[in-house]
């Protein structure tokens, strides 16, 4: 059996629980930002450029942003295998979007397509799990895969395909629907975390992590965010071409 996860730390969690005869793949795409409208279309140009402008000039090891076109590819292979399927998904919008595109690239197929539930149901901070948030015993204690019923299979389907039709710069998960926005509501609470006086950048990307309902804005989102309101003149950072964020500063911009 394939056993899907979003991430390197969902899968270290689940390598673990699994018995032989099992295999981790794991999807490693941040479904939750940027555009969507060439993901199932290799070489995924625009989805590749997106992320080459999000990853900071000089931070090493770069990613192989390839992988995308190969998680497409693989994807499109999946219902002409034999293996049965398994997504493990908590409630960040990544695991949401990741298994609603799997039970898109199995519908219709007789691939059975299960899933073990690992949040709460509730993407809001402070009662939100993402699969590497859990206690490995929790996470044991939870590994009871469902078989996921064709009809749901369906909804999850075209969610995933009005995600990727919409290709909206942001995806929320709000009461088991993805919603789509631009990047002003991140970027104005971003920018009313920083002071008029130099502080330094990570505090404030803390501020906007610590209340950012619906999806998990990583560090490296946020650094972009920052460096593309400095871009724009709407604040100031004290080195923008460094590599990492630790020792950036950041302001608002005089009159801002």
């Amino acid at each position: 059996m394939w056993h899907i996860t979003c991430g390197d730390l969902a899968a270290d969690s689940v390598r673990q629980l699994l018995a032989e005869g099992n295999e981790v793949r794991i999807l490693r795409d941040d479904l939750a930002v940027g555009p969507l409208a060439d993901i199932e279309s290799p070489p995924c140009e625009t989805r590749m450029a997106f992320w080459e402008g999000v990853w900071p000039i000089g931070l090493e090891p770069r990613p192989d942003f390839s992988g995308i076109a190969n998680d497409a590819e693989w994807l499109a292979r999946l219902p002409d295998q034999p293996r049965q399927i398994t997504v493990w998904h908590g409630d960040s919008a990544s695991e949401q979007l990741m298994f609603a595109r799997v039970a898109a690239a199995l519908e219709g197929s007789a691939i059975p397509l299960h899933e073990v539930a690992c949040g709460t149901g509730d993407s809001r901070v402070g009662t939100r799990m993402a699969v590497s948030m859990r206690a490995p015993d929790a996470l044991a204690a939870l590994y009871q895969p469902r078989l996921v019923a064709p009809a749901r299979i369906a909804e999850l389907a075209y969610q995933w395909r009005a995600a990727v039709e919409e290709s909206a710069a942001i995806r929320r998960w709000v009461d088991g629907r993805f919603v789509g926005e631009d990047h002003s509501r991140i970027d104005s609470e971003l920018l009313s975390a920083c002071g008029n006086d130099w502080m330094p950048l990570a505090r404030a990307m803390a501020e906007v992590m610590g209340h950012c309902d619906g999806f998990f804005a990583t560090d490296l989102f946020l650094y972009w965010r920052a460096r593309e309101l400095a871009r724009h003149g709407v604040i100031e950072l004290s080195d923008a071409a460094e590599a990492e964020y630790s020792q950036v500063q950041v302001r608002r911009a005089s009159g801002m």
